[in-house]
């Protein structure tokens, strides 16, 4: 599989959230799946400001290649220059751009899902983005559209495509939905016979039969895991496993998973000081708890930590009681 010049190595994306696929998730999911990863959406503006925090968002691990790295914002000089900057600043191999985030602050300043409102603004911003990479590839993550009445995705796509851009990735959802309801999969498959680039399928893949009825539902060439990996970074093998008509892996014991939530800390401890890596890990771990029977008292402790300590006192716990 190949996204303009890129080869990749695996059909499964692990998306791009922001506040969860930072450096450290990224690296203990590539690290128990070849999957393809993604950064969290960088603004452009903030890189042409110069902002200080920013640059952090950017970095790849060493061995996180091919990787992408994703921006955002509407003004196409700013995203002209953004462009250059991010890849400059992370060595990413490609250069996602974001036009389906939904959430307010992001679209009342017209970027995102916004963006879907304004094709022509949407296409200048893009070419104004291919001109920034200077020939990494470009690829675009976006909805079926603004809300029901307006589904755009299909002629989306078709102009991204004759813009320039090496794939897209379509969320099965409006914007309007945000994230409730069913992702509906058919306008992915329009999406799909609408345009000869590759096409990634994002929506409701929360087991790996989903990522195996997805592709071939949609016919599309990838399939991008969003939420069903919070807290369970091995969903991603699971769904390689499946698409490639393999055995599919178990889910390991709470144990074992409870050492990968220590590995994601302490590489966020690194990468963030202790007092964000805390604050951070509080939701990721309560995460990796998510269905574990007896857990209540637990998660209740994971989200009062505060320091390291907190977080090895109650994983010594966690490992006593519950495993």
């Amino acid at each position: 599989m190949k996204i303009g010049n890129v080869e990749i190595p695996s059909p499964i994306v692990l998306g791009p959230m922001a506040g969860v696929t930072d450096l450290a998730f990224r690296t203990v999911c590539r690290e128990l799946s070849e999957c393809y990863t993604v950064t969290e959406m960088v603004s452009t503006k903030a890189l042409c400001y110069g902002d200080k925090k920013t640059p952090t968002l950017l970095q790849l691990g060493p061995k996180e290649h091919p990787a992408g790295v994703q921006v955002f914002g509407s003004d196409e000089e700013c995203m002209e220059r953004g462009a250059a900057l991010a890849l400059e600043k992370s060595g990413a191999d490609i250069l996602d751009v974001n036009m389906g985030c939904p959430v307010p602050k992001v679209v009342n300043s017209g970027d995102g899902s916004a963006l879907m409102r304004d094709p022509d603004k949407a296409v200048r911003v893009i070419k104004a983005v291919i001109r920034g990479a200077a020939g990494v590839p470009v690829t675009v993550k976006f909805r079926l559209g603004w809300d029901k009445g307006s589904i755009n995705c299909v002629d989306f796509a078709r102009r991204l495509e004759e813009a320039g851009v090496a794939a897209v990735a379509v969320h099965g959802r409006t914007r309007a939905q945000m994230y409730s309801g069913t992702a509906n999969w058919d306008y992915i498959r329009e999406v799909k016979q609408a345009v000869s680039i590759p096409v990634i399928a994002n929506g409701d893949v929360f087991e790996a039969k989903d990522a195996v009825r997805i592709l071939r539902y949609t016919g599309a060439d990838m399939v991008m895991v969003g939420r069903g990996a919070f807290g369970n970074p091995w969903l991603l093998a699971q769904c390689a496993a499946a698409v490639a008509g393999k055995e599919i892996p178990p889910l390991p014991p709470l144990s074992e998973r409870v050492e990968v939530a220590v590995r994601q800390f302490e590489l966020a401890l690194e990468q963030k000081g202790e007092k964000i890596a805390c604050l951070e890990m509080r939701k990721h771990y309560a995460w990796y708890l998510r269905g574990v029977p007896y857990a209540s008292y637990w998660k209740e402790q994971v989200c009062r930590m505060e320091t390291a300590q907190d977080f090895y006192e109650v994983t010594k716990g966690i490992l006593r009681d519950l495993c």
